[in-house]
């Protein structure tokens, strides 16, 4: 090969994988799909396989923080990423689903198994975490009378469960919003809300 053909094809290589890679940051959406997932009320038998346990798994959309100061105090509290909504996503985009294949104990109220959509009501004080029967579009053009994008048109009327969340305001920030389960047990454990530097917690067991 030509030694001053080589060089080029070289540049022309590094310019292609440039913009490939450029074009796919530009098509990654603004707040991608995340999981949080956990399996509770199993065990581990004599060869070490985990046998009886039950996956409870929250898909979300994950906002990012960007500099802004989103939550606020007083009557304006998280009223900024609302935007007209009634309650809050507990996300971006679709509505966050969590799907639970046992029922769980949540303040005192049972879960039963199955599949939600969860909002948030939000204050200072304390949120309220909503569990649902209203279903998820897949885009807000979508006709479905039993569904919803994020919380736009939602109605208490199918809330199958609400408990109070304790928030408070710590030290760190999360840049990007992130739901966890934490202090996990094989009873149960925290279902945690994490963004900008507020923290929601709502502890939960699995039901007997």
């Amino acid at each position: 090969m030509n030694r001053m053909v080589r060089p080029v094809i070289g540049l022309v290589a590094g310019l292609t994988l440039a913009f490939a890679v450029s074009a796919e940051a530009q098509d990654r959406p603004m707040s991608p799909r995340g999981e949080a997932s956990t399996q509770v009320g199993g065990s581990f038998n004599a060869d070490g396989a985990y046998e009886g346990g039950s996956w409870i798994v929250v898909d979300y959309g994950r906002p990012i923080l960007r500099g802004r100061d989103l939550f606020g105090s007083g009557d304006e509290y998280g009223q900024q990423f609302l935007r007209g909504a009634p309650l809050w996503r507990v996300g971006a985009n679709q509505s966050t689903r969590f799907m639970t294949e046992t029922d769980l104990m949540f303040g005192g109220e049972r879960l039963p198994a199955g599949e939600y959509s969860v909002f948030a009501e939000l204050s200072e004080s304390e949120w309220t975490l909503v569990f649902s029967s209203w279903g998820a579009k897949d885009n807000f053009r979508e006709e479905n009378p039993d569904a919803l994008w994020g919380s736009y048109g939602y109605t208490p009327d199918r809330d199958v469960l609400r408990t109070t969340m304790d928030v408070d305001a710590i030290m760190m920030s999360a840049d990007q919003l992130t739901i966890s389960f934490m202090d996990m047990t094989q009873e149960g454990g925290v279902f945690t809300i994490w963004w900008d530097d507020q923290v929601a917690t709502a502890s939960f067991t699995v039901a007997r």
